[in-house]
């Protein structure tokens, strides 16, 4: 049976998590779309495409998003590009420590219970 590698970007993002996620319960990846899904309790809460990490973000978080630049997760269909308003590019900072995630991430998990519960 053949292994699968594991993505040293996806494993870093998760080490980043691992403080969050020792407080709310475990985040875990999963390939999608030539991509990966970062999921707590069976919501999607992060993707990652690209190299670059997009957080969900809803109207209550948006405007934190945009404070720090970031821009909308963006992909080519056969006809057209669309635009994923409700994923946000990570801030860099945020890839510096588990301290420097802890908040962004919160954010996004708190966006999709809030988004998968509307």
């Amino acid at each position: 049976m053949a292994t699968c590698r594991a993505d040293p970007f996806i494993e870093h993002l998760l080490e980043l998590m691992g403080p969050l996620a020792a407080r709310i319960g475990p985040v875990t990846a999963k390939r999608m779309f030539g991509g990966h899904g970062l999921f707590y309790d069976g919501l999607m809460f992060a993707l990652v495409s690209g190299g670059t990490c997009y957080l969900k973000a809803d109207d209550a978080t948006r405007g934190k998003f945009d404070a720090e630049g970031s821009a909308p997760f963006r992909y080519h269909s056969a006809r057209r590009e669309v635009t994923m308003r409700h994923y946000l590019s990570l801030p860099p900072a945020a890839l510096e420590s588990p301290a420097a995630m802890t908040p962004w991430a919160r954010l996004a998990v708190e966006a999709a219970l809030r988004l998968g519960n509307a």
